[in-house]
């Protein structure tokens, strides 16, 4: 794949071929493969179609940013031991400092909104994964507790590998990895997490009025964020 990135297209026909219950890409007679030389299966056929349909729409020169499914599921394809402990580790990280436990103490409605909005998050990360997350307010950085922390390493290590991705590309995007979690789990729509890792932002530009710039990378931010929603949808679904 990444020696056709750029390059004019050579191909008229994109394909998918079951093969023993996962779904292969074939450009003409030749194997979508990824960075890695990698044959590129997917586990769903819905996935197998999203990502020929990024293909199909292709112009006479292959755009890889119109590519993004492709791309990740090309990384968890190729990702060794030490990249899949990586990416467990970033969203620990995040963990530790989570957006969704530093609370504003003024102004109280914004206060009361991050309670309305973020708490539910936090409860069913609680009750459905084992890990409570310590809450504050300020920007003094707290300490999250150990039990929490590890109780989320293991649900992590039983991800698959463009599971684990998908998470980690959600806590990234949100600077959440209990949105994150929620996402793969489908606890919450995927604009309903997208707007709480926008809690702040959407206060101030109520208040004080919307900067364009900010606004458009917002957009980019949720336009990715729900690319990342699509794979968890489909990397959950049987074929």
């Amino acid at each position: 794949m990444s020696s056709d990135a750029g390059a004019n297209r050579f191909f008229k026909e994109v394909l998918v071929i079951e093969r023993e219950g996962r779904f292969e890409l074939r450009l003409d007679d030749r194997s979508l493969r990824t960075r890695g030389r990698n044959v590129l299966r997917v586990p769903s056929s819905a996935l197998a179609e999203a990502i020929r349909t990024e293909w199909v729409r292709q112009g006479d020169r292959i755009d890889p940013s119109a590519t993004p499914l492709t791309s990740l599921v090309s990384a968890a394809i190729d990702a060794d031991d030490q990249g899949l402990a990586d990416w467990r580790n970033d969203v620990l990280s995040y963990l530790g400092a989570d957006l969704l436990c530093y609370r504003a103490d003024r102004p109280e409605a914004l206060a009361a909104r991050q309670e309305q909005i973020w708490s539910p998050i936090l409860e069913w990360m609680r009750s459905e994964l084992g890990a409570s997350l310590v809450v504050t307010s300020g920007v003094i950085k707290i300490v999250q507790p150990d039990a929490a922390i590890q109780a989320i390493r293991a649900v992590l290590e039983k991800t698959t590998p463009l599971e684990l991705l998908a998470i980690r590309q959600a806590t990234t995007l949100t600077g959440s990895g209990a949105i994150a979690l929620a996402l793969w789990r489908g606890a919450f729509t995927a604009a309903a997490l997208f707007d709480a890792s926008l809690v702040d932002e959407t206060f101030q530009a109520e208040k004080w009025g919307e900067d364009a710039e900010a606004s458009m990378r917002r957009q980019q931010m949720r336009a990715e964020f729900m690319v990342v929603a699509d794979l968890l949808s489909w990397a959950r679904e049987q074929p």
